[in-house]
């Protein structure tokens, strides 16, 4: 009974938060056949546009882009490839918020952050700013943007340098995470909060929100999400060269999505936080609360939740588990930890569970953590501090763990086996 009230209340706040913003925008279905040819022509893959005649049938077009994503997921090493940027800079700026709703405590916060500008009380940030090889129609959206927080230099000069790559959620303002950033300083590791395609201060003028990044186009959503896997590997890159030797990612929602297609495809990541994880992109865009009027533009060009999953399955995660695992079959080197909540009605926990047997079945080093809360209420308290806990105590950990097997000598795939046996035998 005490179980019942409580997932009633819980689901009653979730949906309190969820429909408290009133900015999102319904748009109609479209293909996205345009944004996508450009990227199939660069990786050698023209003959795989479709004719411009197309869209007059919409039966043809689904499978055309249904083909499109078999393509790209059979060639996903060059979907997600990239060029290395020449142009790696660090800017000083004042940080800015970007809010991406019109709730009076977020406008209110905004303008008190402008001030603070204005009467010379804040003060500067240093930001990664680089040119993304993954380009878009919209030029302030291709100029990536990385908040830099540099943990203090050790005491110890033969400890190597540890890096982390933070990625809020969708629709995150610009200061979300930063405290996690902050956190990972005190432990020795450097964090780059990198700003996801069309959020904060890459979103297009015409935005209110980041929707570009997620929408009823389908091809724009996947270009996005492709933009953000080369933003994220572009970031190691700038990390390698400032002589950073560990490598890890926390990526949270839409985040988590982007953080494990990067991981699938780039060695480098050894440490993955995955903070509500799920498997198919369209079956949480179906699903999810938080992307319902993106259903309803879906539903009335007459899709379904699998034909969704198919125009999407370049995107998902589900359809890259053997990369992430890698030629060896278990992910050497990498080290886990999948956070997912409870009573979650934007990322089902049906969908997380799965992500979590995928893992447990192909022997993954990872460690599950489950919420007594929702996707939005994770941000409140108590939850927000439960969940800080499971991060921050995993990033230490796996941080010291490379540490020690630098030291030892030991090989990532060596580690990781011992690891998975020890975990086995404890359960």
């Amino acid at each position: 009974m005490i179980r019942d009230w409580y997932a009633r209340r819980m689901y009653a706040w979730e949906t309190r938060l969820n429909t408290r913003d009133e900015n999102r925008v319904l748009r109609p279905l479209e293909w996205g056949i345009d944004w996508l040819a450009p990227i199939l022509a660069d990786l050698g893959f023209a003959s795989a546009i479709p004719d411009s005649q197309i869209d007059r049938d919409p039966l043809k077009t689904e499978a055309a882009m249904v083909e499109i994503n078999d393509l790209l997921a059979c060639h996903s090493e060059k979907f997600f490839g990239y060029r290395r940027p020449t142009d790696f800079r660090l800017e000083e700026r004042y940080p800015e918020l970007f809010p991406t709703n019109v709730r009076p405590e977020t406008l209110a916060h905004d303008a008190a952050l402008r001030q603070q500008i204005a009467d010379g009380q804040a003060q500067k940030a240093q930001f990664l700013r680089f040119t993304s090889p993954a380009r878009s129609p919209y030029p302030e959206n291709d100029l990536v943007n990385a908040r830099w927080f540099p943990a203090p230099a050790h005491k110890d000069p033969a400890r190597p340098k540890q890096a982390i790559v933070v990625l809020p959620q969708w629709n995150a303002d610009a200061f979300s995470h930063n405290v996690l950033c902050t956190l990972f300083n005190r432990m020795g590791v450097s964090a780059l909060r990198l700003s996801k395609p069309y959020h904060d201060i890459r979103r297009p003028a015409e935005l209110e929100r980041a929707d570009f990044a997620v929408s009823a186009n389908i091809g724009r959503t996947i270009a996005a999400c492709r933009q953000a896997v080369v933003d994220i590997r572009c970031c190691l890159d700038w990390l390698e060269e400032q002589g950073h030797q560990h490598f890890g990612i926390l990526g949270t929602s839409l985040g988590s999505c982007y953080a494990f297609l990067a991981s699938a495809h780039d060695p480098r990541l050894r440490v993955n936080v995955f903070n509500h994880a799920s498997t198919a992109f369209g079956d949480v865009v179906w699903t999810g609360q938080s992307t319902r009027h993106i259903r309803q533009a879906l539903e009335q060009a007459g899709l379904t939740q699998p034909r969704l999953s198919a125009l999407w399955s370049s995107i998902s995660p589900v359809s890259y588990f053997a990369k992430f695992l890698g030629p060896d079959g278990h992910a050497a080197g990498k080290n886990v930890l999948l956070v997912y909540a409870e009573y979650d009605l934007t990322f089902p926990k049906e969908y997380s569970l799965q992500a979590v047997e995928a893992f447990r079945q192909n022997g993954v080093r990872f460690t599950p953590r489950a919420l007594p809360c929702g996707h939005y209420t994770t941000g409140e308290f108590p939850y927000k501090y439960i969940d800080g806990w499971h991060l921050g105590w995993f990033v230490h950990r796996a941080y010291k763990d490379l540490r020690r097997e630098k030291a030892a000598g030991i090989s990532p795939r060596s580690a990781n086996n011992a690891k998975v046996e020890e975990e086995a035998l404890s359960r």
